[in-house]
């Protein structure tokens, strides 16, 4: 049983943002029994319908999930995710010291004859896909990063770290050649996300903080 209604970190008539928690998936899937839509309804509060998914977070990840609570809502956030009119900042503990800033252009695909449908790959014939990274704190053998992607591809922060060499602690599709502890949950968090909701009022802002297995790994840092 998960309490929605605790983890709400903005509400208004038409949008409601949640903090995901990690290792839960917002929908059905494979093998995927128990979801957080299961319990979208405790977040109807008197509208008639029950809010629905308006982009995803994976399984692993936590963090800022927005929802519309009504036809229109869902419409007009769809059209901001998909003309990537939304601000998304991630918090990630990569492995290594990536340098101070850059950005990862690497264009995303599908891979073919994967295990999973969803899982991807770098691939020059993909789809364009770019992520801004800062780093925040090192202490040499993992650090702390912010991540901002500015496009919205399948996997593609994972994807991307992976690819220059820095895969996101506890990452087990995408480590490459790098050798994870075991039994860590993926270091991967939506950290605060701005929606440019009303054409004539500020966006809407919203922060989730840190889950605990991300707090117990920084100061693991120190």
């Amino acid at each position: 049983m998960v309490d929605l209604p605790a983890l709400i970190l903005h509400r208004d008539a038409s949008v409601l943002v949640i903090n995901k928690p990690a290792n839960i998936a917002v929908h059905k899937g494979f093998g995927d029994d128990d979801t957080l839509e299961k319990y979208f309804h405790q977040l109807q509060f008197g509208l008639p319908m029950v809010p629905q998914l308006a982009h995803r977070l994976d399984r692993a990840t936590s963090g800022c999930l927005v929802l519309g609570r009504h036809k229109q809502a869902l419409q007009r956030l769809q059209l901001l995710f998909s003309s990537q009119r939304i601000e998304k900042t991630y918090l990630a503990v990569v492995v290594g010291t990536p340098q101070e800033q850059g950005t990862i252009e690497l264009k995303l695909a599908k891979q073919e004859k994967a295990k999973h449908r969803w899982w991807m790959k770098v691939d020059e014939a993909g789809q364009e896909a770019r992520t801004d990274y800062k780093l925040l704190k090192t202490n040499g053998q993992i650090s702390l990063v912010e991540l901002s992607p500015k496009t919205g591809r399948t996997h593609q922060l994972r994807v991307h770290l992976a690819a220059i060499g820095h895969p996101i602690l506890g990452e087990w599709v995408y480590n490459g050649e790098v050798k994870m502890p075991e039994k860590i949950p993926l270091q991967l968090h939506a950290s605060s996300i701005v929606l440019p909701y009303h054409d004539k009022k500020p966006p809407i802002m919203a922060e989730a903080p840190l889950p605990e297995h991300m707090q117990l790994m920084l100061e693991k840092m120190a």
